[in-house]
């Protein structure tokens, strides 16, 4: 886990940007207690970001916690699909209220307000990133141990807002086992640390296979080097997923919270360190 500097340490400027960016705060609602904010990213699209936001979801909440997902991928949102919820969310004298997952998950997503779930965002950076920032200003969240957010890919306008908005406690960063893939997660990375954000470690998604006659496991993607990859930017690798014909069926199915695997186990471990 990468220690979290404070960027003002011997500044002796006045209202320089660092110094300033606590003042970019977003309050929540007045409906929300929440404990440990997470943000799931991704350099890129396509790695298995929400269907890591959604398992770390899953995980937490089965060893007891209150979890939330907040999905602020406005343009290609499926934390909804991946649940299985189709109901639009409500709203009341408070704010919006979040819908709830089959066995108790609080979400909220684009797709919970759209008309249908097929329509396209077709937004400018400026709004989809003010849409985001007001699902943790409206949205009555409750009381939570961990809100997901689950990122849009890059290092644009939307992490931006979230990174400096929300009073997130860390980042987990997806990957998968490409040489590009893991390039591109240098700049997450980097990001976070210009942000004086906290990486807790790296979750690497379709690792492996195992070839369901003999067993044996293979590199579809040649030898991986997230290990290499974490010990260069000093954080930890926490889980390592393979590919698994079951889980997209299970998301497809809108399932995945009867999905029972231990890949997620020493993330969950670093998750509940944060609390202690």
């Amino acid at each position: 886990m990468s220690e979290k500097k404070n960027p003002c340490d011997g500044c002796s400027q006045e209202n320089c940007d660092s110094c300033s960016q606590k003042s970019f705060l977003a309050p929540p609602n007045a409906g929300s207690h929440i404990k440990k904010v997470i943000a799931v990213v991704s350099g890129k699209g396509g790695v298995g970001k929400s269907l890591t936001t959604c398992s770390l979801a899953v995980t937490m909440h089965r060893l007891g916690y209150q979890v939330g997902v907040l999905d602020a991928d406005i343009t290609g949102p499926s934390v909804p699909k991946i649940f299985g919820v189709n109901d639009k969310a409500v709203g009341s004298e408070a704010g919006i209220l979040p819908n709830i997952t089959h066995d108790g998950i609080k979400i909220m997503s684009i797709n919970l307000l759209l008309p249908n779930a097929d329509d396209p965002v077709i937004w400018r950076g400026p709004i989809i990133a003010g849409t985001v920032k007001q699902f943790w200003t409206d949205v009555v969240w409750g009381d939570l141990d961990y809100l997901f957010v689950d990122m849009p890919p890059g290092t644009g306008d939307v992490p931006l807002t979230v990174f400096q908005s929300l009073p997130v406690d860390g980042i987990i960063i997806v990957t998968s086992p490409q040489e590009l893939v893991g390039l591109i997660v240098k700049k997450a990375f980097h990001m976070a640390e210009a942000m004086n954000i906290p990486v807790l470690g790296l979750v690497e998604n379709m690792s492996y296979a195992i070839c369901p006659d003999c067993g044996k496991r293979i590199e579809l993607f040649g030898s991986s080097k997230i290990d290499e990859t974490a010990a260069e930017m000093g954080t930890t690798v926490l889980a390592k997923v393979p590919v698994n014909p079951l889980i997209a069926k299970l998301c497809d199915e809108g399932l995945i919270e009867t999905l029972s695997v231990d890949y997620y186990d020493k993330a969950a471990q670093c998750l509940e360190s944060l609390s202690e």
